[in-house]
């Protein structure tokens, strides 16, 4: 069990407090309810631009990572669709100087032209290497556009177009910081050497007087349900043809997730996976191939991609892959495949769980899905899971008319 204790701040901002005496260091969470999903279709790559905007300097502190250092912690950050995260660990008793500089960024940037044509060419420069000059850097810009036609995921976290990010105005910018950065639609998780009263007192000091902001209610547009099968064929300069195909699934609150993580499990995870033994090792189809899902709060995509061995053809390695999910539809998994992933599953939960950064960073996630307790409560909803649960939601994912494919042929 992780413990864990909780109250709310006057100005809507959530605490969470998870106490570990038995490390000197503490860490300091801000997780922001704001992801791509949250922007405007003309506007988008804007949570991800605050992700470096927030490390450009606040309304008193020029430099965030100065004293930060000079207090003995290290920071990072990460923007999802679906979130923003910014955390730092440090010695717990200088954990007062993590509170001054999250809060003092939370209250106000220093918005400028300056700051912001900075982090602009950044972003602009990140777009260009790894989304159109990197070899199949475009695959997910195309797949996310084919697969979700309505739902804010249809573009990634980096932008839907570059043009977005370079024609961004301070005025676009701060507009997006007053409404979503504020304490109403934040999490602050503290883990590690501290206590509850230390926490609230630091808390109710440093962020107690931040107004509030409204607090944003997510109205987003439903996917509505695929009726038939989507595919693109791509042909572009990379070195071996590629195949990917994905799959429309249910939300991460919905109970179904954990069979759809333990099937993708079953089918890609690692060596001794169905996918690898069947298609890479056995037919020598694909040199690698996975499965995997986003795991995203709405509902998201299951995804199979690999790289095929030179000659053979496409519509080959598709039908070997079909079959493998045929296989899976028909049969129930056997118990021993079955409590050889969840054990998998629960070695991983368990390693994560050691270190004091993921479980501050699962404490905020949980919080945000709504229920903090999940993070001791997800290892029993992965247990219960059975053979046939799995094999029935194989049936409703892998469904020919829930199906995005591309091919994306090199140039040979």
């Amino acid at each position: 069990m992780i413990p864990f204790e909780q109250f709310v701040l006057q100005n809507g901002l959530r605490v969470v407090v998870h106490e570990d005496h038995a490390t000197p260091m503490a860490v300091v969470n801000v997780m922001y309810d704001v992801g791509a999903r949250d922007e405007d279709p003309s506007k988008t790559g804007f949570a991800h631009l605050f992700e470096h905007l927030m490390f450009g300097g606040s309304v008193n502190i020029p430099s965030y990572d100065e004293p930060l250092q000079r207090a003995g912690g290290e920071n990072n950050a990460y923007t999802t669709n679906d979130l923003t995260n910014y955390y730092c660990q440090l010695p717990a008793e200088n954990i007062e100087t993590a509170f001054w500089l999250e809060s003092d960024r939370m209250l106000s940037l220093a918005f400028g032209e300056k700051s912001l044509e900075t982090q602009r060419k950044v972003v602009s420069e990140e777009f260009k290497e790894h989304y159109l000059n990197k070899p199949y850097g475009d695959v997910w810009h195309k797949m996310r556009s084919l697969a979700y036609t309505t739902h804010p995921y249809r573009w990634m976290t980096i932008g839907a177009e570059l043009s977005h990010i370079e024609n961004a105005t301070l005025e676009d910018v701060k507009r997006f910081f007053f409404k979503h950065y504020r304490p109403s639609n934040a999490i602050l998780t503290v883990a590690g050497h501290v206590t509850t009263a230390q926490v609230r007192q630091l808390a109710e000091k440093w962020f107690g007087d931040i107004p509030s902001g409204e607090k944003y209610i997510r109205h987003l547009p439903l996917e509505p349900v695929q009726t038939a099968p989507r595919k693109l064929e791509v042909h572009a300069n990379v070195p071996a043809d590629a195949f990917y195909k994905c799959w429309h699934i249910c939300s991460r609150t919905d109970r179904r997730y954990y069979a759809t993580d333990l099937l993708t499990e079953v089918l890609s995870g690692g060596g001794s996976s169905r996918l690898f033994q069947s298609l890479v090792k056995e037919k020598q189809l694909f040199s690698n191939i996975g499965c995997y899902h986003f795991g995203s709060i709405d509902a998201g995509l299951a995804a199979i991609e690999g790289k095929l061995v030179k000659g053979v053809k496409m519509e080959d390695a598709e039908a070997a892959v079909e079959a493998e999910l045929q296989k899976i539809k028909g049969t129930s998994v056997e118990e021993k495949e079955l409590r050889k992933v969840k054990n998998k599953t629960e070695s991983l939960i368990i390693f994560e769980d050691m270190s004091l950064m993921n479980r501050a960073g699962s404490l905020s996630f949980y919080t945000l899905l709504g229920n903090t307790n999940m993070i001791n409560e997800e290892l029993e909803r992965y247990q219960l899971v059975s053979a046939e649960e799995l094999r029935q939601e194989a049936e409703i994912i892998f469904d020919a008319n829930n199906s995005i494919t591309m091919y994306y042929f090199g140039n040979h």
